[in-house]
Protein backbone atom coordinates (compact mmCIF):
# COMPACT_ATOMS: atom_id res chain seq x y z
CA UNK A 1 0.00 0.00 0.00
CA UNK A 2 0.92 3.50 -1.33
CA UNK A 3 -0.11 6.53 1.22
CA UNK A 4 0.21 9.85 -0.55
CA UNK A 5 -1.69 13.33 0.57
CA UNK A 6 -2.76 15.94 -1.98
CA UNK A 7 -3.27 19.74 -1.62
CA UNK A 8 -7.09 20.24 -2.38
CA UNK A 9 -9.18 23.66 -1.55
CA UNK A 10 -11.78 23.70 0.84
CA UNK A 11 -14.15 26.47 2.42
CA UNK A 12 -13.96 27.52 5.59
CA UNK A 13 -16.92 29.43 8.01
CA UNK A 14 -15.95 32.23 10.53
CA UNK A 15 -18.98 34.54 12.30
CA UNK A 16 -18.31 38.38 12.46
CA UNK A 17 -19.74 40.91 15.38
CA UNK A 18 -18.96 44.71 14.83
CA UNK A 19 -17.39 46.86 17.22
CA UNK A 20 -20.38 49.61 18.56
CA UNK A 21 -18.48 52.23 17.19
CA UNK A 22 -17.74 53.80 13.62
CA UNK A 23 -13.99 54.26 14.35
CA UNK A 24 -11.54 51.71 13.78
CA UNK A 25 -11.70 48.58 16.36
CA UNK A 26 -9.66 46.34 17.44
CA UNK A 27 -9.71 43.30 16.18
CA UNK A 28 -10.10 40.01 18.49
CA UNK A 29 -10.40 36.73 16.76
CA UNK A 30 -11.18 33.49 18.53
CA UNK A 31 -11.01 30.01 18.74
CA UNK A 32 -13.03 27.65 19.72
CA UNK A 33 -12.43 23.75 21.52
CA UNK A 34 -13.02 20.35 20.50
CA UNK A 35 -16.43 19.58 19.23
CA UNK A 36 -17.77 22.92 19.20
CA UNK A 37 -18.92 25.50 16.85
CA UNK A 38 -17.89 28.74 16.07
CA UNK A 39 -21.07 30.22 17.73
CA UNK A 40 -20.05 28.99 21.17
CA UNK A 41 -16.72 30.95 20.83
CA UNK A 42 -18.52 34.30 19.77
CA UNK A 43 -20.78 34.03 23.08
CA UNK A 44 -17.55 34.02 25.06
CA UNK A 45 -16.25 36.81 22.72
CA UNK A 46 -19.54 38.60 23.80
CA UNK A 47 -19.27 37.64 27.40
CA UNK A 48 -15.48 39.04 27.70
CA UNK A 49 -16.02 42.87 29.49
CA UNK A 50 -15.16 45.73 26.93
CA UNK A 51 -15.68 43.32 23.84
CA UNK A 52 -18.30 45.51 22.39
CA UNK A 53 -15.89 47.81 21.55
CA UNK A 54 -13.71 45.31 19.35
CA UNK A 55 -14.42 43.58 16.17
CA UNK A 56 -14.92 39.90 17.22
CA UNK A 57 -14.84 37.16 14.54
CA UNK A 58 -15.09 33.71 15.53
CA UNK A 59 -13.65 30.94 13.27
CA UNK A 60 -14.67 27.41 13.10
CA UNK A 61 -12.20 24.44 12.08
CA UNK A 62 -12.22 23.27 9.13
CA UNK A 63 -12.84 19.19 10.15
CA UNK A 64 -16.27 19.30 11.16
CA UNK A 65 -18.79 16.29 11.95
CA UNK A 66 -22.10 15.74 13.73
CA UNK A 67 -22.52 15.29 17.47
CA UNK A 68 -23.81 11.71 17.54
CA UNK A 69 -27.24 12.54 19.96
CA UNK A 70 -28.10 16.21 19.32
CA UNK A 71 -27.35 16.11 15.23
CA UNK A 72 -25.45 19.66 15.59
CA UNK A 73 -22.65 20.49 13.15
CA UNK A 74 -19.53 21.04 15.22
CA UNK A 75 -15.72 20.70 14.25
CA UNK A 76 -12.23 20.02 15.71
CA UNK A 77 -8.87 21.37 14.69
CA UNK A 78 -6.93 18.47 13.84
CA UNK A 79 -6.04 14.89 14.62
CA UNK A 80 -2.76 12.69 14.62
CA UNK A 81 -2.93 12.26 10.76
CA UNK A 82 -1.20 14.43 8.60
CA UNK A 83 -0.94 16.69 11.16
CA UNK A 84 1.82 18.99 9.99
CA UNK A 85 0.03 19.23 7.01
CA UNK A 86 -3.03 20.15 8.79
CA UNK A 87 -1.49 22.57 10.85
CA UNK A 88 -0.35 24.41 7.54
CA UNK A 89 -3.92 24.34 6.20
CA UNK A 90 -4.77 26.04 9.52
CA UNK A 91 -2.48 28.82 9.59
CA UNK A 92 -3.10 29.22 5.93
CA UNK A 93 -6.62 29.40 6.62
CA UNK A 94 -6.74 31.92 9.70
CA UNK A 95 -4.65 34.44 7.57
CA UNK A 96 -7.04 34.55 4.80
CA UNK A 97 -9.99 35.24 7.40
CA UNK A 98 -7.56 38.13 9.20
CA UNK A 99 -6.77 39.58 5.74
CA UNK A 100 -10.59 39.45 4.66
CA UNK A 101 -12.04 40.87 7.50
CA UNK A 102 -9.45 43.72 7.60
CA UNK A 103 -10.27 44.74 4.52
CA UNK A 104 -14.07 44.54 4.97
CA UNK A 105 -14.22 46.36 7.91
CA UNK A 106 -11.86 48.99 9.73
CA UNK A 107 -9.54 47.75 12.12
CA UNK A 108 -7.18 49.60 14.36
CA UNK A 109 -3.66 48.25 15.10
CA UNK A 110 -4.29 45.96 18.00
CA UNK A 111 -4.96 42.28 17.48
CA UNK A 112 -5.58 39.92 19.40
CA UNK A 113 -5.92 35.73 19.36
CA UNK A 114 -8.13 33.92 22.05
CA UNK A 115 -8.92 30.25 21.99
CA UNK A 116 -10.44 27.65 25.11
CA UNK A 117 -9.44 23.98 24.99
CA UNK A 118 -8.18 22.85 21.76
CA UNK A 119 -8.72 26.40 20.45
CA UNK A 120 -5.49 27.54 22.50
CA UNK A 121 -3.45 25.56 20.54
CA UNK A 122 -4.51 27.57 17.38
CA UNK A 123 -4.43 31.09 19.02
CA UNK A 124 -0.55 30.43 19.70
CA UNK A 125 -0.09 28.95 16.08
CA UNK A 126 -2.17 32.08 14.94
CA UNK A 127 0.24 34.60 16.93
CA UNK A 128 3.15 33.44 15.73
CA UNK A 129 2.67 32.46 12.32
CA UNK A 130 0.82 35.99 11.55
CA UNK A 131 2.32 38.74 9.02
CA UNK A 132 0.52 41.69 10.78
CA UNK A 133 1.62 42.30 14.45
CA UNK A 134 0.28 40.88 17.33
CA UNK A 135 -0.84 42.06 20.37
CA UNK A 136 -1.37 39.18 22.88
CA UNK A 137 -3.09 35.74 23.32
CA UNK A 138 -5.96 34.78 26.20
CA UNK A 139 -5.44 31.29 26.38
CA UNK A 140 -7.88 28.95 28.81
CA UNK A 141 -7.99 25.79 29.23
CA UNK A 142 -5.39 24.36 26.55
CA UNK A 143 -1.93 24.09 26.25
CA UNK A 144 1.07 26.14 23.68
CA UNK A 145 1.76 23.77 20.68
CA UNK A 146 5.18 22.03 21.58
CA UNK A 147 6.36 22.65 17.97
CA UNK A 148 6.71 26.49 18.99
CA UNK A 149 10.13 27.60 19.75
CA UNK A 150 11.34 30.81 21.49
CA UNK A 151 11.61 32.84 18.33
CA UNK A 152 8.72 31.83 17.26
CA UNK A 153 6.39 32.48 20.63
CA UNK A 154 8.54 35.59 21.34
CA UNK A 155 5.80 36.97 18.54
CA UNK A 156 2.80 36.87 20.72
CA UNK A 157 4.68 39.59 22.94
CA UNK A 158 1.64 39.49 26.07
CA UNK A 159 -0.17 36.34 27.13
CA UNK A 160 -3.22 35.88 29.42
CA UNK A 161 -2.75 31.79 30.38
CA UNK A 162 -5.97 30.85 32.61
CA UNK A 163 -6.24 27.37 33.49
CA UNK A 164 -9.27 25.89 36.22
CA UNK A 165 -8.12 24.06 39.25
CA UNK A 166 -10.49 21.42 38.53
CA UNK A 167 -9.59 20.84 35.24
CA UNK A 168 -8.39 17.31 34.22
CA UNK A 169 -7.83 18.04 30.75
CA UNK A 170 -5.17 21.05 31.30
CA UNK A 171 -3.33 19.61 33.84
CA UNK A 172 -1.24 21.91 36.59
CA UNK A 173 2.16 20.55 35.63
CA UNK A 174 1.46 21.55 31.66
CA UNK A 175 -0.16 24.86 33.20
CA UNK A 176 3.37 25.82 34.88
CA UNK A 177 5.50 24.86 32.12
CA UNK A 178 3.82 26.46 29.59
CA UNK A 179 4.31 29.98 31.26
CA UNK A 180 8.33 28.98 31.80
CA UNK A 181 8.49 28.40 28.28
CA UNK A 182 6.43 31.95 27.56
CA UNK A 183 8.50 34.01 29.53
CA UNK A 184 11.77 32.37 28.43
CA UNK A 185 10.70 33.41 25.15
CA UNK A 186 10.29 36.79 26.31
CA UNK A 187 6.75 37.00 26.73
CA UNK A 188 4.79 38.95 28.76
CA UNK A 189 2.74 36.58 31.01
CA UNK A 190 -0.04 36.74 33.43
CA UNK A 191 -1.24 33.11 34.99
CA UNK A 192 -4.81 33.00 36.13
CA UNK A 193 -5.60 30.12 38.70
CA UNK A 194 -9.28 30.02 38.46
CA UNK A 195 -11.86 28.32 41.33
CA UNK A 196 -13.28 26.06 38.08
CA UNK A 197 -12.85 23.07 36.07
CA UNK A 198 -12.33 23.08 32.21
CA UNK A 199 -14.93 25.82 31.35
CA UNK A 200 -14.83 29.54 30.47
CA UNK A 201 -16.29 31.22 32.95
CA UNK A 202 -17.27 35.12 34.53
CA UNK A 203 -14.17 35.46 36.42
CA UNK A 204 -12.04 34.86 33.07
CA UNK A 205 -14.31 37.22 31.59
CA UNK A 206 -13.20 39.66 33.87
CA UNK A 207 -9.41 39.11 33.44
CA UNK A 208 -9.68 38.99 30.13
CA UNK A 209 -11.97 42.29 29.63
CA UNK A 210 -8.60 43.81 31.66
CA UNK A 211 -5.84 42.23 29.01
CA UNK A 212 -7.88 43.39 26.43
CA UNK A 213 -7.94 47.20 27.54
CA UNK A 214 -4.02 46.97 28.08
CA UNK A 215 -3.70 46.35 24.65
CA UNK A 216 -5.69 49.30 23.57
CA UNK A 217 -3.47 51.86 26.09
Amino acid sequence: MIERTIPVSTHGRYLVEPADTADPAPLLVGFHGYAEAAETQLERLRSILGSQHWLLVSVQGLHRFYRRRSGDVVAGWMTRQDRDLAIADNQAFIAAVVDEVAQRWRVADALVFAGFSQGVAMAFRAACSSLRPVSGVIALGGDVPPELDGAALARTRTALLGRGQRDEWYSAELFAADAVRLRGAGVNVKTVLLDEGHEWTTAFNAEAGAFLKQQTR
